[in-house]
């Protein structure tokens, strides 16, 4: 009986990473340092002396949790049920023997995660589908390219035009179709360069239309940015992409 194919479960999930040239995600996420006793939302759980300890268990889940997507997949009951079973294999303290636990009831869980990561997807999609149309509807500038990608003007530049084989500099802002920011150039007050061959489908398409100097809104509809794998925690599988883009240079 095949045992729990976790590994195939979290590379569907897992961060898509077309979007950088060097395959990772244009914004740092990695740790950053800060006050004594203080995060940015607030004190830190636990004296200093302690704190690393507490930094392990952050990276065990921001490694399990955010490349899974776990939180948008279970019911708290159900996250409850997941870290009492870790907490006691970590313990040492689990009655049954783990390998019995993954052939029983590891299909189970496979079936669960797939059913439900099909429906997100599912959702997802229709939600951004219906984003697009209202947005068309309520943008008399905007234009639906033969891909999907949904174009709008908001600065027309007077440079030169890139392609796919250049190298730009851009500021941007991106949002999901909620208005949740999911990365910013602009936020972190840093443009960036990037090879426009090697990102997403959206972003190669949009950046060609535009020249340097000019400023537009991409709307990215899923298959022309991360698919059904999604980026990581912030990006759902199937998301409908809304950039902000300033063109600054063409190499």
């Amino acid at each position: 009986m095949r045992v729990l194919n976790m590994s195939a479960f979290l590379a569907l999930l897992s961060s898509a990473k077309a979007f950088s040239p060097a395959g990772s995600k244009l914004s740092s996420f990695g740790v950053r340092a800060g006050t004594a006793r203080h995060m940015s939302s607030g004190p830190t759980p636990y004296d200093e002396d302690k704190m690393p300890f507490y930094a392990l268990g952050v990276n065990i889940a921001t490694q399990i949790g955010v490349q899974g997507s776990f939180k948008t997949l279970l019911s708290d009951e159900e996250m409850n049920i997941m870290l009492e079973a870790f907490n006691n294999q970590m313990r040492g303290q689990d009655t049954q023997d783990p390998r019995t636990i993954l052939s029983t009831y590891g299909p189970a869980l496979n079936n669960i995660l797939q059913e439900r990561t099909a429906n997100i997807q599912e959702l997802v999609k229709k939600s951004g589908a219906e984003f697009v149309e209202n947005f068309l509807s309520c943008n008399e500038d905007a234009t639906q390219t033969e891909s999907g990608l949904v174009y709008v003007p908001m600065i027309e530049g007077e440079g030169a035009q890139p392609t796919v084989e250049n190298t730009v500099e851009v500021h941007y802002h991106g949002t999901l179709t909620d208005g949740t920011v999911f990365d910013s150039s602009v936020e972190r007050g840093q443009t960036i360069s990037f090879p426009l061959g090697q990102v997403i489908k959206g972003w190669q398409e949009g950046l060609a239309m535009m020249k340097e100097g000019g400023k537009a809104t991409l709307v990215i509809p899923s298959d022309l940015g991360y698919g059904d794998a999604g980026s990581g925690d912030t990006i759902p599988p199937g998301a409908t992409l809304i950039f902000e883009v300033e063109l600054f240079k063409v190499n």
